[in-house]
């Protein structure tokens, strides 16, 4: 109704985000920490030790019944068959056009799957798979926390305060179950580290155990700064429904084979591999004054492109960016910035790796 106030959501830590003084925003709906005062310190927290996230917000869903495998490789341009039991992967839904509808985490599980999507495209997502589920799956959003633990330290901090087995033998996208806990060796910051989803009851208690090992707890502005220098796409920004993942750094996760799956998408990313892709998501570095930006215009001798994520880089001491530029562009370019033309230099993402300068 005109006039009335909208709500937030608050995950169950908002209070021991309060606490501690961070500085709480709105995003994707929900009342989350910015920072707990000092941006660039969070982030070098999570590159020389471990800090930790609270990443409640984002969307679970469980999918089950007998059509569940046929179901998932028709939805994700990744092939979950290929998935054995405590292992995940990382995909894409698209459109009938090839465009991302999300970008998503899959885990195989021994009784179904579970997925995890972006809090902003949790309407768009349910109503996704509502659309397409047939009458032997069963998909349900669950109201569970989560918080990811990264760092080069994260793993030991954790096996401390919980004293599970299994957690430093765990490989990438790899996961185990705990009771009603999911610890899977996955994140986005660039880091080694963890993400746990946990029933609402458990959240706060590990939260507090953690901080008292000293893990620290981090705000979206790192989180931000961190998946970028590791060259992780944000949704909404560095691809979108606008953009297939051919186009968005993320071919790779598309299964080509076997030949007759008919994943969503797939056809129309078939036309446009045929016809020669034109763009490509790539990175920018600028070790001239200044910070890289969204949406400011890039100057290549094959035309112009734009910069679809920027920040300036605490590990590296200069900016970063990604960036939509024409297929053939490479070497030294010029931005705009404020009116004046700066000049940078185009790079294959990532930027840093467990706290080192890793790009070409």
């Amino acid at each position: 109704m005109e006039g009335s106030a909208v709500m937030t959501k608050r995950t169950p830590l908002y209070a021991s985000h309060v606490d501690v003084s961070a500085k709480m925003v709105d995003f994707a709906g929900w009342q989350m920490p910015l920072n707990y005062g000092s941006q660039i310190n969070e982030h070098h927290v999570v590159r020389r030790a471990a800090g930790m996230f609270d990443v409640s917000h984002m969307t679970v869903i469980d999918v089950s019944g007998s059509g569940s495998v046929a179901f998932l490789r028709r939805m994700v341009a990744s092939d979950v068959a290929r998935l054995s039991d405590g292992k995940a992967l990382y995909g894409t839904l698209l459109n009938d056009a090839g465009g991302v509808v999300d970008d998503l985490i899959v885990y195989r599980r021994s009784h179904g799957y579970r997925a995890v999507v972006n809090a902003a495209t949790r309407d768009e997502v349910l109503a996704w798979f509502a659309h397409h589920a047939p009458a032997d799956v069963v998909v349900e959003e669950r109201d569970l926390s989560m918080i990811a633990v990264q760092g080069p330290r994260a793993l030991e901090y954790f096996q401390a305060v919980t004293h599970l087995e299994g957690i430093i033998e765990l490989r990438n996208f790899g996961f185990l179950e705990h009771n009603d806990w999911m610890i899977a060796r996955t994140g986005y910051t660039g880091e080694d580290g963890l993400e746990v989803i946990l029933p609402k009851a458990d959240v706060c208690s590990l939260w507090e155990r953690l901080m008292d090992v000293g893990v620290e707890p981090i705000g979206l502005a790192a989180r931000d700064t961190l998946r970028l220098e590791a060259g992780l796409n944000l949704y909404c920004q560095d691809m979108d429904v606008s953009t297939s993942p051919l186009v968005s750094n993320l071919a790779w996760t598309v299964s080509w084979q076997p030949e007759n799956r008919e994943f969503i998408g797939r056809r129309a990313l078939e036309a446009e591999r045929a016809a020669g892709i034109t763009e490509k998501l790539t990175g920018l570095v600028m070790e001239a004054r200044g910070v890289l930006r969204h949406g400011q215009r890039v100057l290549t001798n094959y035309g112009d492109g734009v910069i679809t994520s920027g920040i300036f880089s605490p590990t590296l001491g200069y900016s970063i960016a990604l960036a939509r530029l024409p297929i053939s562009a490479s070497g030294d370019c010029q931005v705009e910035i404020r009116g004046k033309l700066l000049p940078v230099r185009i790079t294959k993402p990532p930027f840093v790796r467990r706290g080192q300068p890793v790009f070409e």
